[in-house]
């Protein structure tokens, strides 16, 4: 599924690119895909450092932090689609820059897999250790500040 996905990318970013050449001349084409990768690669920086700083606020703000991380995640993306050549995915990559067209893509991906997700945990959880109660070593508890004493008479006299 995934070579024939990858075949038809191909097939698609290749006649885009033939229309935008017959559009605009084929030397402006060009530049405009090695001008939008360079400023995809601008754009991945700012997207990793905006990605990392929205979890560290949530984590910070005691938030869940699952939003945060598709968020960003999904901006990351948008810069590595600009970065790849090909008209098709800058338009891709473009549109997942965008806070709203992110915020449809960040509810489409919840929707789609948030069942499945929550269900794999809980089968993780039921597979995974136990945890045990510590056991109470007896009536007493432990002597925590060490202010017992054993009195052996016959290790005293040495």
């Amino acid at each position: 599924m995934f070579v024939p996905a990858l075949i038809a990318v191909a097939v698609v970013e290749v006649l885009a690119f033939v229309e935008v050449g017959r559009t605009v001349g084929w030397p402006l084409a060009v530049v405009l895909l090695l001008g939008i990768s360079v400023v995809g690669t601008r754009l991945l920086r700012v997207q990793r450092r905006l990605a990392i700083e929205r979890v560290s606020l949530a984590v910070a703000e005691r938030r869940a932090s699952a939003r945060a991380t598709i968020d960003g995640a999904l901006g990351f993306l948008g810069a590595v689609l600009l970065v790849v050549p090909g008209f098709v995915t800058d338009i891709l990559g473009g549109l997942l820059l965008f806070p709203a067209t992110r915020s449809l893509a960040s509810r489409w991906i919840s929707r789609r897999y948030a069942d499945p997700m929550i269900r794999f945990a809980a089968a993780v959880e039921r597979f995974g250790p136990r945890r045990q109660a510590p056991r109470r070593q007896g009536p007493c508890p432990a002597d925590v500040e060490s202010t017992a004493v054993d009195y052996e008479p016959d290790r005293l006299d040495r």
